[in-house]
């Protein structure tokens, strides 16, 4: 007896784990410490830069204290801390669901 619609048992059973393996892929990809963690050493390093050399003009406002110095280096640590856990705990693949076996009715 053919299958309906030209689809073979074995092709449904590829295609699921095909899409379960982008699903993993996109879950990786799309996993918020590598973004946050990312986003935070990208602009950690933007504002240690701004904080090397500071004007006179801004250590006077900030009554002496290189606070871009000190902000950009605490934004780096928070950075390098989510990426670190983020290779140390990896996101952990789905798990398939387990499809029932259908078997031809009474």
């Amino acid at each position: 007896m053919s299958e309906p619609h030209g689809y073979s048992e074995h092709d449904v059973q590829r295609e699921v784990t095909e899409l379960q393996a982008q699903s993993a892929t996109a879950a990786r990809i799309f996993d918020l410490r590598r973004i946050i963690g990312g986003l935070f050493v990208l602009y950690g390093i933007i504002v240690t830069i701004a904080g090397i050399n500071p004007s006179d003009s801004s250590l006077d406002k900030s009554e002496g204290i290189n606070i871009n110095l000190w902000t950009g280096l605490g934004m780096l640590l928070l950075g390098i801390f989510f990426l670190v856990w983020l290779k140390l705990r990896p996101t952990p693949p789905p798990v398939p669901e387990a499809v029932p076996d259908e078997k031809p009715g009474d």
